[in-house]
Formats: structure tokens, sequence, C-alpha cells
């Protein structure tokens, strides 16, 4: 169902493009399109925050936390954020992490390990793995499905996670990126040769992201809108 409806948005953009430069320029104006060579980052107001760094991520359920305390080895661990965002520590017992930032946790667990046990503690958080944040690879890929962010990921690192690219099927010039942004559906279409050969950047992918590798050959809508795109290597339409 879900497939179904991406596919008829796109169509109702292609038949919306006419032919001439000019006009095609207008009609981006009117649908609110977007142009350039990255997308922007997703929302950030979601309850597990997107991945644009350690200060802004916020923690989610089943994420591998690595925690400090300097000077005491013996309370340095590693912990897995349970499905109710919690963790449990040494000394302090049971402690909501999940939606909470890096900088937020730590300074919360300094007052927990300051009252009655340390003093001035210092606390250190590092997230080994970002299992909150999943993306979604579908198309002509090797091992098509969900799988999640372990940190920073670009586009080719994405296709790498699904065993990378058919290459009987795969048509490397329809890499459809598709990214939730400020309550609109937004895609962009790559040129996997070029971003292997540097032309074109090869994009950080964030939480909930779904990439479609297109089928060479294929007369699907997103074969159509990619078509109809300018041949500038990446091309961004904003959904209504």
């Amino acid at each position: 169902m879900r497939n179904g409806l991406l596919f008829l948005l796109v169509l109702m953009l292609v038949l919306g493009i006419s032919g001439c430069a000019s006009d095609g320029a207008a009609r981006v104006g009117q649908a609110n399109a977007v142009t350039g060579h990255a997308l922007p980052p997703p929302d950030t107001t979601t309850a597990s925050g997107a991945y644009e760094g350690t200060t802004d991520y916020r923690i989610g359920a089943q994420d591998l936390l690595s925690i400090s305390v300097f000077g005491v080895q013996d309370l340095d661990k590693e912990v897995r954020v349970n499905s109710n965002g919690q963790i449990s520590l040494p000394l302090v017992g049971t402690v909501q992490a999940g939606g909470k930032t890096v900088p937020e946790l730590e300074a919360e667990l300094a007052r927990r390990y300051a009252d009655g046990y340390l003093q001035n503690p210092q606390v250190t958080v590092f997230i080994k793995e970002y299992t909150s944040q999943r993306i979604t690879l579908e198309g002509a890929v090797n091992k098509p499905g969900i799988y999640p962010l372990t940190g920073k990921t670009t586009l080719l690192q994405a296709i790498a996670l699904a065993g990378g690219l058919d290459d009987k099927y795969a048509d490397l010039g329809g890499i459809v990126l598709m990214r939730q942004v400020n309550g609109k559906r937004m895609a962009a279409v790559y040129d996997l040769r070029q971003v292997r050969r540097g032309i074109v950047e090869d994009p950080q992918v964030f939480g909930d992201d779904i990439v479609v590798v297109e089928q060479s050959g294929s007369k699907s809508a997103y074969r159509r809108f990619i078509e109809s795109a300018p041949a500038i290597g990446v091309f961004r339409w904003l959904f209504p």
C-alpha cells in the first residue's frame, strides 16, 4: 500500500511536467520543488530525533551506550537502552536515557553520581550503535529490508548494508532517496556512477530515509520521473 501510494504521488508529478525547460522551471516553482545537490536534514522534532551529531541526536530504544566516569574505572560500562528507554547502572540504578541528548544524559548521570556517591563526577557518554535510527532499502539491491544506522552513514554505505546492487537488474542512474522534511516528503534522484567518481557528493542518509534502486529498463512511475528530471545528476522534488 505504501509503495503504491508513493508511486502514485511520483506519477502525478510526472504527468504535470511538460516539454520545454522554461515551462518546466515554472511548474517546479508552483509545486514547491527545491533544486540543489543535497537533501536537507530531516525533521529534528520527532521522538527519536535525527542523527546530526551526538549533541543533537536523541537516544532511543536499543541504542548501545558506552558510559565512563573519569577516575572510576569500576563504573565504566556498556549498556543497551531497553524498549522503555531506560538503562541500569551501578550505584544509581535505573535511569531514563530515551529522549535525551548525550549532553543531557551526561548531566543527569553526573547529578545522580554526585548525590551521595562521588565528588564532582565527570561522566562521558558515547553512542556506539544508533539502532533506533533505521533506513529502508528497496528495489534492485541484493538484500532489501530495514537496516539500523550505527553512526553517520552515506548513500553508498547504505547500499552496502543491503548487500550491494543487483548487478543484473540495478539501474545506476536511478537511485531514489526519499526523506520527510518539515512534514513534507522530499525525494532526490542520484546517478551512482557520478557519486562513485566524486562528481556528486555521496549524501548522508538519516533515520527513516527510504532508498529505492530502480531496475534497468523499468517503466515504473519512478522511471518516468527520472527520465523527466533535468540531467544534472541530482534532482530534488518536494511532495505536497
